[in-house]
């Protein structure tokens, strides 16, 4: 390349490869085919589009979370069924594991998150089960399966992956005892009434809440809290936290101290100006948004918009997040929707019960659709905006 627009290359095309096939890598590439003039390729390790937002649902076996990631991109763009390896930024080429290399002129970095285990907590990461991704929601499952329908289950973390988890066991296995560890609160995220509907939907399905307890030492048949109580554990499930791949920081990118790619708040790689990110690991001015669907897919809009932007030669729009709030199931029957400031901040209105299920499936189903319409109509995802520089940047959403 000779400069930001035009390949040094005779079929004047350019090529943009986005690694990564989840909520924001999958908007990002249908996005970019408002310009003809773009060959678009998405990496991602398998074929299936995972709808995190419902791995808990797969888990306890009262639903589904994979879509054919191919029915949802757009005619113009090409799945590469691999895993990347390495982005070699000064020769602008994606390693991946099956020894292939995919050349770029841009790259779109949407690689995504995942569920960790803390290494500084004895035993958690032998015999606690992660829920983040399709594969550890898969092993999760099957482990559930091996176990008798009337041992208790420990849920850790009370952020709304743990929650949805513990609401989930509670409703499928009803012969089970789930106990949900918080480590400080049930539901920090939220406002004081909607936590309340929460826990109140909660002890309907018998969860057992220990709200500030936090876990020491995690063994296979117990865990073991910081008070030093012991709970049975026929199976612990560990959902506080989440983590990114190591690619960025592997391939010589910076990142910040998770792993998340840094960038400019035009989402633009610090250290390479043909490397754009979006979604969970990317972390704009080095502050992050919440993780979370809500905020990959306009990064994701964002993302695009800049390469296309810089593809013709205009001036890319800085980052404006607006947040709306969030949806949580409680069980199939259940839910609660905490409205929120665009800053994230949560107020005081909420929904509860039977019509936030409703709502918060709807918002579900629709997010699929906004994606698979993206495919069929580049340009026409729309999302609220915020005035530059406004949105509260949380790190971690459990």
């Amino acid at each position: 390349m000779t400069n930001n627009t035009v390949p040094d290359r005779l079929d004047e095309r350019v090529r943009v490869v986005v690694l990564g096939g989840g909520y924001a890598g999958a908007l990002a590439a249908n996005r970019l085919q408002q310009n003809s003039s773009i060959d678009i390729s998405v990496i991602n390790p398998r074929p299936e589009f995972v709808e995190r937002v419902r791995l808990h649902e797969l888990v306890a076996g009262s639903g589904e979370a994979t879509v054919d990631l191919a029915g949802l991109l757009g005619a113009r763009v090409r799945l590469i069924v691999d895993t990347a390896e390495t982005v070699d930024a000064p020769r602008q080429v994606v390693e991946l594991q099956s020894g292939a290399s995919v050349p770029y002129d841009y790259l779109i970095y949407a690689v995504g998150s995942t569920g960790t285990v803390p290494t500084s907590v004895p035993g958690a990461v032998e015999f606690s089960y992660p829920i983040g991704e399709l594969e550890q929601a898969e092993r999760l499952s099957a482990a559930l399966d091996e176990t008798p329908r009337d041992a208790q289950v420990c849920i850790v973390g009370g952020g709304l992956t743990g929650i949805e988890a513990a609401a989930e066991l509670a409703e499928q296995r009803p012969d089970s005892k789930v106990v949900l560890i918080c480590g400080g609160l049930l539901g920090p995220t939220l406002g004081t009434r909607a936590r309340a509907s929460v826990r109140r939907q909660l002890e309907r399905l018998h969860v057992d809440i220990h709200d500030d307890a936090t876990v020491a030492e995690v063994m296979a048949d117990t865990v073991r809290l910081a008070d030093g109580r012991e709970v049975p554990a026929a199976l612990t499930v560990w959902t506080a936290g989440f983590g990114v791949p190591h690619l960025a920081a592997s391939s010589g990118l910076r990142t910040d101290s998770l792993g998340r790619l840094l960038t400019d708040e035009m989402l633009v790689s610090l250290d390479d100006p043909r490397i754009v990110a979006a979604g969970d690991a990317a972390a704009p001015s080095g502050q992050p948004l919440r993780m979370s669907c809500q905020a990959a897919m306009p990064l994701a809009a964002r993302a695009a918009g800049t390469v296309l932007d810089l593809v013709s030669g205009n001036k890319p729009t800085a980052l404006a997040q607006a947040f709306v709030g969030t949806n949580i199931s409680v069980g199939r029957r259940y839910g609660t929707i905490q409205l929120s400031t665009k800053d994230d901040a949560p107020r005081r209105f909420y929904i509860g019960g039977k019509l936030a299920a409703i709502i918060k499936e709807q918002v579900c189903q629709t997010v699929v659709k906004q994606i698979a319409k993206e495919g069929r109509a580049p340009g026409s995802y729309k999302w609220p905006g915020a005035q530059h520089g406004s949105p509260r940047r949380t790190p971690l959403n459990q």
